[in-house]
């Protein structure tokens, strides 16, 4: 088995490499002058087990680039099987076609990865479940829930816990950690006015004197996770967390977060994450290397990986 890793997120390989203790590949990835990437090998990978460990976060043309360089290297290099582990997968937010002319550019990017040459993909918490059908290859989408429900149990042990969902989309994921800690569930109604804008309307569910847990797949401009959690405080909640897989946190996000009236965010770092991040006083990041080491080392040995899915 081989580990190798491109530039989106070098901590979380390393973290991976050190649970599986097995060093990263020696590889270089890097820019000629005009911006091309360069991508190469500097070890034999001739009928070796490769895993990528690449997330297609911003830049994310960039990213998604290095990873299908990657492939082909990898591919001509002749690997026996190439794995691209995708913690967060870039572009899963435009699954279907939201109006006439428009692409679908998830599953253009899947097409793209097959044919780079990947064999398998491993992701993590996919925005929408079909994504999966849109590779031709055998993708498994891990789901950070186990790590947060353990993490819930250490430091929420005693408080009243009521989950909630931000929107009525994400009820099926909030439902899951809600059974697995037996916990009771509520939705936030929302109204979104345009991309990137939302507009909360009522909460459904009695939170009163709850401590609530707002869950999430992704947290982009954090719009929806502050306006939710300001709802939810005015419906008689005791205090607010997020538990959010991939914190994207674009533009204003950080500073939108801090400001707000959540006790803590907790994101994990299936995408690298900023200083800016690391030092908010109000965010933690989760570590899910060992839930994907453990993936990878499963794949590898040909075991089964459905364990990890609950």
């Amino acid at each position: 088995m081989k580990l190798v890793a491109g530039n989106s997120n070098r901590p979380l390989a390393e973290a991976i490499a050190n649970y599986l203790e097995t060093p990263l590949a020696r590889c270089v990835v890097r820019r000629f002058a005009d911006k091309e990437i360069f991508v190469e090998v500097q070890e034999n990978v001739r009928g070796e087990d490769v895993f990528i460990v690449q997330s297609t976060s911003a830049p994310a043309n960039d990213h998604l680039m290095e990873l299908l360089i990657l492939c082909d290297a990898l591919k001509r290099a002749s690997a026996r099987r190439i794995t691209a582990v995708i913690p967060y997968f870039g572009y899963a937010r435009q699954d279907r076609k939201p109006g006439p002319r428009t692409p679908i550019s998830a599953k253009l990017v899947a097409n793209m990865i097959v044919r780079a040459g990947a064999d398998r993909v491993l992701t993590l918490d996919l925005h929408a479940g079909q994504i999966q059908g849109f590779f031709d290859i055998p993708t498994d989408n891990l789901f950070a829930a186990p790590a947060m429900v353990s993490d819930i149990k250490d430091v929420m042990a005693n408080d009243n816990i009521m989950v909630v969902s931000p929107d009525v989309g994400g009820v099926v994921r909030a439902r899951g950690l809600a059974k697995r800690i037996d916990a009771p569930l509520a939705i936030v109604d929302k109204r979104r006015e345009r991309p990137g804008e939302s507009e909360v309307m009522n909460v459904i569910g009695d939170v009163s004197g709850h401590s609530c847990i707002l869950v999430d797949d992704i947290v982009d401009s954090g719009g929806t996770l502050v306006n939710a959690a300001e709802a939810l405080l005015k419906q008689g909640a005791k205090q607010v967390t997020g538990y959010i897989t991939h914190g994207v946190l674009s533009g204003g996000a950080i500073a939108r977060v801090m400001a707000s009236q959540l006790t803590e965010l907790v994101i994990t770092d299936s995408i690298q994450p900023s200083d800016a991040v690391l030092n908010a006083h109000n965010i933690r990041v989760l570590s899910i290397a060992p839930l994907l080491g453990e993936a990878i080392a499963r794949t590898a040995e040909e075991k089964s990986v459905s364990s990890l899915f609950y």
